[in-house]
C-alpha cells in the first residue's frame, strides 16, 4: 500500500510551465563510479525506470553508477551499518524522516549544489520547503514521488446520485452522503489499515496540527474536540453513511470491492489509491477527488492538505557530490520524472510536467492547495503505520484481485485509541 510514514507539512505552490527535455550534464571521466542504494526492488516500476534513467546518465555523462536495489527491508536493515561502517554509498532513498533523521548525521549539505543548479526553479516549492524543515532548515534531501491523502470518489454514482458539485464544507459532504444513500448508493466505505485516518483528519481539521500533535503525544484524549470529533462521525455512521462492512473490512477488501466495484462512492486515501485498485475498477472507472471537508469554526479549511513523498540524499562524505546531484536532478525533472509517474500512477515532483495520468489528475486541485499537514494529525494506529512504510508498494506492484475475506471481529485499529508512533 501507498505512502511513506511521514506526512510533510508545507506550502504548495507549483509553477506548471511545460518541458520534457532531459538536462544536460558536463561529461565525466569513465572512472568516477557512483554508488547509489535503492529502496526499490529492482522488478518494481519504480525500479525499472530507476534503471532506465541511470543507463542514460551513464551514456550521456561517462559516469559509471552502481546502483543496488535494496528493497525496503533491504534498505532498512543494511544502510545504517553500512554508513556506520563506512562504505562507499553516495546517494539513498528513503522516507523524509528515516533519510534526515535516522541517517541525518551522513548527509551532505545540497543547498549550494541546488542554487548553482538552479534546481527549484522547477521544484515544488512545498516540497522543497517540507525538506528544509526536516533537516533543522537546512536543505539536505531531494524529494520525489509526491502523494496527497483526499477523498478520492466515483463520478459516475455522483453523476446517478444528482450531485453536480464536489462538497467544500462539512454541512454539503453530509449533503453528498444523504444524496449517494437515497439513490441506493452506499456514501463511504473504509478498511482497517485507514479507519484512523479520518479520526486525524477530522480533529486536524477542527484545532489544527500543533493542537492535534499535543492531544497526540501528551495523551489528551479528554480534550473537548476529540468529544466533538467522535460526536461528528457517530453522526455519519447513525446516518448510514458508512458501508455497513467498515467494521470487519480489512484491507484491501473496502478498496477492492465496494468501491472498485461501484458499490460505495468515496474512501478516504491517498492518491495511491486508483493505481491499486485499477484492474478490479477496470478502464472506463472515472476518478474524482475533493479535500477533507471544512468545518463550521474549524482551525483550518480545505486549502490544508495532508501529502508525502520519498527523498534522495547524498553522502557527506561523497567525493562525487556534484556527479550525485546531476544524477538526482535527471531523475527527478524532465524525461524521467514524467517516466516515473506514468509507470506508477503518479503525481510529477518536476513542475514543468504538467500531464499528469489520466487515473491521478484528479487530485490536481488538492495537492496545488496551499498548506500542508503532518502525519501527526492521521494518527496512524502501529497497523497502519506498518503498511505506510512500505510507502508506494501499491505503485509499483500489481494489487491482489483476490481481497483477504473479512474479519468478522473489529480491527485493532478501531478498537484501541489511536497512539503516536514514533
Amino acid at each position: 500500500m501507498g505512502m511513506k510514514k511521514k506526512m510533510l507539512s508545507a506550502t504548495l505552490c507549483a509553477v506548471m510551465v511545460g518541458s520534457l527535455a532531459a538536462p544536460a550534464f558536463t561529461v565525466q571521466a569513465a572512472d568516477d563510479t557512483l554508488v547509489y542504494w535503492s529502496m526499490w526492488e529492482a522488478t518494481e516500476p519504480q525500479g525499472q525506470v530507476i534503471q532506465e534513467a541511470v543507463d542514460a546518465y551513464t551514456e550521456q555523462t561517462g559516469v559509471k553508477v552502481d546502483l543496488q536495489f535494496k528493497g525496503r527491508t533491504g534498505n532498512r536493515e543494511a544502510l545504517q551499518p553500512a554508513l556506520d561502517g563506512g562504505t562507499q554509498i553516495d546517494i539513498f532513498d528513503e522516507d523524509i524522516d528515516r533519510v534526515n533523521g535516522m541517517y541525518g548525521k551522513y548527509l551532505l549539505d545540497l543547498e549550494d549544489l541546488a542554487k548553482e543548479n538552479d534546481y527549484e526553479a522547477t521544484a515544488n516549492a512545498g516540497l522543497m520547503a517540507a525538506c528544509r524543515d526536516a533537516g533543522g532548515g537546512t536543505l539536505k534531501t531531494i524529494p520525489y514521488q509526491p502523494n496527497v491523502f483526499a477523498f478520492f470518489y466515483n463520478k459516475d454514482l455522483f453523476e446517478q446520485s444528482g450531485i453536480t458539485e464536489e462538497p467544500k464544507t462539512w454541512d454539503e459532504f453530509k449533503d453528498v452522503c444523504q444524496k449517494l444513500k437515497d439513490a441506493g448508493i452506499t456514501p463511504m466505505t473504509m478498511d482497517d489499515a485507514y479507519a484512523t485516518c479520518v479520526i486525524g483528519y477530522h480533529l486536524a481539521r477542527l484545532v489544527g496540527e500543533d493542537k492535534v500533535k499535543e492531544i497526540v503525544t501528551e495523551g489528551e484524549w479528554d480534550d473537548p474536540a476529540v468529544l466533538q470529533m467522535a460526536q461528528d462521525i457517530e453522526e455519519l455512521a447513525s446516518n448510514g453513511y458508512y458501508s455497513e462492512m467498515v467494521g470487519s473490512n480489512v484491507w484491501p477488501a473496502g478498496q477492492n470491492t465496494e468501491l472498485a466495484l461501484g458499490t460505495a462512492a468515496m474512501y478516504l486515501n491517498g492518491s495511491w489509491l486508483p493505481n491499486e485498485v485499477k484492474e478490479m475498477a477496470g478502464p472506463d472507472f472515472h476518478w474524482g477527488c475533493f479535500a477533507y471537508p471544512a468545518l463550521t469554526d474549524g482551525a483550518n479549511g480545505i486549502e490544508t492538505n495532508n501529502f508525502g513523498a520519498q527523498v534522495f540524499g547524498i553522502n557527506k562524505d561523497t567525493k562525487l557530490a556534484k556527479e550525485a546531484f546531476d544524477l538526482i536532478t535527471f531523475l527527478t525533472k524532465g524525461e524521467y520524472d514524467q517516466k516515473l509517474a506514468d509507470e506508477t500512477v503518479g503525481i510529477p515532483a518536476d513542475t514543468t510536467n504538467t500531464e499528469w495520468p489520466a487515473m491521478v489528475e484528479c487530485a490536481k486541485p488538492v495537492i496545488e492547495q496551499r498548506m500542508l499537514l503532518s502525519d501527526a494529525e492521521l494518527l496512524y494506529d502501529a497497523d497502519s503505520l506498518k503498511r505506510l512504510d512500505n510507502a508506494n508498494d501499491s505503485q509499483q506492484t500489481e494489487p491482489s484481485t483476490e481481497p483477504e475475506e473479512p474479519s468478522t471481529e473489529p480491527s485493532e485499529a478501531q478498537t484501541e485509541q489511536p497512539e503516536q508512533t514514533e
